[in-house]
């Protein structure tokens, strides 16, 4: 019988890679973890929660001007430290990583500070001592990183959200090409904290893949908000000049700025891996391929997370390896559900989002009802900010069943987290009718909408 050095080596300590290791090990599994930058992975290191302490950051400024419609008196005009706000935020960060080594580390979870790279189907070299161990079961849980044009004339000018989070000074005036989370959610905070900022899409109009009502929307009130959004166009060229950068666009603008910044996706972190060397397959763009298990073509092999480019979003990979290490060390097999995934932006205004589009459910199904609300928040009414608020339901009409939800507003992200809670119960808009409204609330409008703004048949 062969004997392992593990039973699990887990390469990359990620939000993903970080539960299947602390899950196995408590079904009694001998694992290991490598990490080569920090613990924590993406979200908690470089993406999500920095970026939301960022996005908070963004807003104090228009909050305080708000508040003179409430009756407040502010003095002087505010002064904001940018250098102040990245070393707050780089202690909190600091934090989160000891919480994640320590809990790994209290469940037994041996700790490798080193890339890790694959040696053969059960083998891992540890490029920090040329170490090499074997484990019976290994997961890939590398996650992803930014995409950059490596054709682009003047592209190693360009900063992505990594160096975004560590700029030694805040620009004046930015330049953001893209149009998904990443790109309006970084218009938004370089725009609060007092930049000039232009964001540049090449699509028709930004976030493809969403409600087209919500990015209509969002479009509208991110110029509303000062930043100037193009789209049809992209950068050509990028010149470094006495002022700092200028930029050429394909339909033939120029914008000078400090920063650009790119944020055109993000592609898994599979290079160098490894992967060739054991035959793992991957497709075309280079995720790793792997069954609704999260098993790859290799027995021995698993990956969740963004390296497998499913559903890259956080708590899919959390909930990836929960999967993973129930089925395989904890007698519990189960599979995760990508059908029907709650979502935040936080953008400026904050997006929710579960279930499908309008423009999916009419592909779907042949006869829809669309309840749709639109109105100024409670709080603008006094401040006097022209601001939006509006919310989208997406009903079958044959069976009464919500397919989608769409919220654009404050605190879109905790409602949209409990209404996926509803839809995961197969909520019907008669549910919904018949629960009592809270009131003063923007969320009473979703059980008050009696009358559909659109009627779909056939």
């Amino acid at each position: 019988m062969t004997t392992y050095d593990y039973d699990l080596f887990v390469i990359g300590a990620g939000s993903g890679g970080v539960r299947a290791a602390r899950i196995a090990a408590t079904y009694g599994a001998k694992v290991a973890i490598a990490e080569e930058y920090r613990y924590g992975g993406t979200c908690v290191i470089r993406g999500c929660v920095p970026k939301k302490l960022f996005v908070y950051a963004s807003k104090f400024g228009k909050e305080m001007e708000d508040a003179t419609g409430f009756g407040w008196h502010v003095p002087q005009k505010p002064t904001f430290n940018f250098a102040k706000l990245v070393q707050a935020k780089d202690r909190e960060i600091a934090r989160l990583e000891g919480i994640y080594r320590r809990n790994l580390e209290n469940t037994n979870v041996e700790l490798f500070d080193s890339r890790a790279v694959l040696e053969g189907p059960n083998q891992v070299r540890l490029l920090a001592t040329g170490q090499t161990v074997s484990a019976k079961k290994i997961l890939i849980a590398v996650g992803a990183t930014p995409n950059v044009d490596a054709d682009l004339t003047g592209g190693e000018h360009v900063i992505t959200s990594n160096e975004a989070f560590h700029l030694e000074e805040f620009p004046k005036s930015v330049v953001v090409v893209g149009g998904g989370y990443i790109a309006v959610e970084f218009a938004g905070i370089f725009a609060g904290l007092g930049a000039k900022t232009t964001l540049i899409y090449r699509g028709e109009e930004i976030m493809r893949g969403f409600d087209m009502d919500l990015r209509k929307t969002l479009h509208e009130q991110m110029v509303q908000k000062g930043i100037e959004v193009i789209t049809q166009d992209t950068i050509t060229a990028i010149e470094k000049t006495a002022g700092g950068l200028s930029v050429t666009t394909k339909s033939g603008k120029g914008i000078n700025a400090e920063q650009i910044m790119y944020a055109i996706g993000r592609r898994p972190n599979t290079a160098g891996l490894g992967l060739e060397t054991v035959g793992v397959e991957t497709d075309k763009g280079g995720a790793i391929v792997v069954s609704p298990d999260s098993q790859t073509n290799i027995d021995s092999i698993y990956a969740v997370g963004d390296v497998t480019n499913r559903a890259n979003l956080t708590p899919v990979a959390i909930r990836e390896g929960h999967a993973f290490a129930d089925t395989v060390y904890g007698e519990k097999p189960w599979t995760v559900d990508h059908s029907l995934i709650p979502t935040a932006i936080f953008s400026q205004p904050e997006i929710g989002t579960v279930g499908l589009t309008q423009e999916e459910a009419e592909a779907q199904y042949k006869n829809l009802d669309i309840y749709k609300s639109s109105f100024r928040p409670m709080k603008s009414t006094l401040s006097g900010r022209e601001e939006k608020m509006l919310l989208k339901m997406i009903v079958d009409a044959d069976t009464d069943r919500i397919l989608g939800v769409h919220i654009m507003g404050p605190e879109s992200g905790e409602l949209i987290q409990i209404i996926g809670v509803t839809m995961a119960m197969a909520a019907t808009k008669a549910d919904y009718d018949r629960t009592i409204a809270v009131h003063p609330t923007a969320a009473e409008e979703l059980v008050t909408m009696r009358t559909p703004t659109q009627t779909i048949r056939n």
